[in-house]
Parts: C-alpha cells; structure tokens; sequence
C-alpha cells in the first residue's frame, strides 16, 4: 500500500503569469490564538498542536512574473532575528528567500516589484537583510508596494501594535526611496467599503481591513472574467491556510473581528464562484487551492502537482 504523502502544486498558470510558490521557512504561533472562538476540539484536529499548544506554519512568498515584470509577493521573516526571539517563535530558516528565488533563475536585481498585503514582521521580514555596510534591501531595484496605512503603523507603532510591526523592515526601503504607499481608489458596489490599487499592471489589492487595518487580498490577473485559471488571491492573513476557510474561523490576532467576518464571507464566496486558485501563505502543506461549495460550507482543493 502506498502511504507517501500527496504531492501538491507550487506552480500555476492564470491570465498570462506564471506564479511559482516561494520559500522563507516556518515557525509556529500559538495555535488557540491562531483559531480564536474555534473550539480546541475542531481547530486540534485540523492543526495538531506541539505540547507547547503552537501550531507550524509556513511563511510562504509567491513570485509571478509576466512579460518584463518579476513580483514578489509578500516578504517573509528573514533572518535579523535574536537567538531568543527565534526561540520564542520557533523559528525554522528565515532568510531563505533568496535562495527560494534563486531555484528559479531569478536573482535579486531581477525583482522589479515587491507587492505587500500588510506590514506585521512575519510578511516582511525578508525584504531586508545585513549587508557589508549594514541593513540594505534584498530587492535593491524593485519598487515595494504597500498600503499607506501598514507603513505608517509599521514606522510608528503604537503600544497595542509593537508586538506586530518592527520598523527596521522598512526604514531601510524608506531610506533609499523603494518604498510606495499605495495610490487607491474607492472599491465601487462590488466592493464596498474597500479601496483598491494596480501597483503593477494585472495585479490588483485590495485593502479589506480587520486582521489589520490595512490587510489586503491581492489579486493576480482578470478577476473579474469568468472561467477558471483567469486570476489567482493571495489570501494573506484573511484566510492563512486551508483550514480556515469559513467565515468564522478568524484568529484572535485581528483587530476587527467584524471587518473580518464580512470581508471574508463576502471573499471567500466570490473565490468559489469564480475559480479563482488561492495562493496560501501560512499553510504548512498546501500552497496552491481553490474553494467550492460544499453545501453551507466552503472546501480547499488542493491543485495536484
């Protein structure tokens, strides 16, 4: 009998991109933070807990490129990290990203843009690393997008938001002019109290709100055309893995539990209405899924490499 592991997709094809999954390692959280209201029961049997009661999780950028443009998406947790803070976090790798880039002929001048959902430490992390002369960004040539607000609380934590932000992943970028906020503009009917942007032709964000104030849902390719592989989502941390596919499983971690549930019902569906291909970050198996129905409820299915 055989009982190797499914294999899954790392690569998928949608509206003229190629979007390969990346690599920056893993470490673990606190898996009833991870779950919020969901009962231990439900969440342990999707996300078996260590003894400690954290759960593993990737951190998993994505690259698409298309024609002359080289995106990455979303910065990982790299490597400017204390023995301690590792430790705490259980932190595996880290720093990785270049070398992830690397596996697919892709050097770090190549990156022409980076594209970022929200600013906490474990989305960025990567985007800059020591150098000979200090800090300097991994991307030095790319343009890195990201909402006005998540810069502005990542450079100027509060006291409720200094566990998320760490301004030394931006001040770097800042500082040799490679970071841009996000020029939006209101979302229309079809997305209500969201404002989106197209920092690189055929990729669009879409700033939702609710795990932080300015977390977004970034769509590659024509979202709006029906039929299947004409865009992907990458959910970020509005839906961090497979599991957490209905509306009510939101993590503790977000700041607006309301947000949350309205954006995410309201996503999720529209995913599964139109075979969008979902791009996981935080999934420790699965980087590559789309939703169907599944009577009142929604499914991952994982795209079989």
């Amino acid at each position: 009998m055989n009982t190797a592991a499914p294999s899954f997709a790392t690569r998928a094809e949608v509206d003229g991109w190629t979007i390969d999954a990346l690599d920056d390692g893993h470490f673990r959280l606190d898996g009833g933070a991870m779950w919020g209201v969901v009962p231990a029961n439900i969440w342990r049997a999707l996300t078996p807990p260590a003894e400690d009661n954290t759960i593993r999780m990737s951190l998993r950028p994505f690259l698409a490129r298309r024609g002359d443009r080289v995106v990455v998406i979303e910065g990982g947790v790299g490597a400017r990290w204390s023995d301690k803070l590792r430790g705490i976090y259980h932190i595996e790798g880290g720093g990785h990203l270049a070398a992830s880039l690397a596996r697919l002929g892709v050097a770090r001048d190549d990156v022409t843009d980076v594209v970022l959902s929200h600013c906490h430490w474990d989305h960025v992390g990567a985007l800059v690393v020591d150098g000979p002369n200090g800090p300097e960004p991994l991307c030095p040539r790319a343009r890195h997008h990201a909402p006005a607000v998540e810069i502005e609380r990542c450079l100027a934590p509060d006291h409720v938001r200094r566990g998320s932000y760490r301004p030394e992943d931006l001040l770097p970028l800042q500082e040799r002019g490679l970071l841009v906020a996000l020029e939006t503009r209101p979302g229309g009917p079809e997305h209500p109290g969201e404002a989106v942007a197209e920092p690189v032709p055929g990729i669009r964000v879409h700033v939702l709100g609710g795990h932080s104030e300015g977390v977004s849902a970034i769509l590659v390719g024509d979202g709006e055309a029906p039929g299947p592989d004409r865009a992907a989502v990458f959910w970020s941390d509005v839906v961090p893995t497979t599991h957490h596919v209905q509306p009510p499983y939101i993590m503790a971690y977000d700041i607006d539990v309301i947000r949350s549930y309205e954006v995410r019902g309201r996503w999720l569906e529209r995913a599964a209405e139109r075979g969008w291909i979902g791009l996981f970050y935080h999934d420790p198996d699965v980087a590559l899924a789309r939703l169907e129905r599944d009577g009142r409820r929604f499914r991952a299915v994982p795209l079989p490499a």
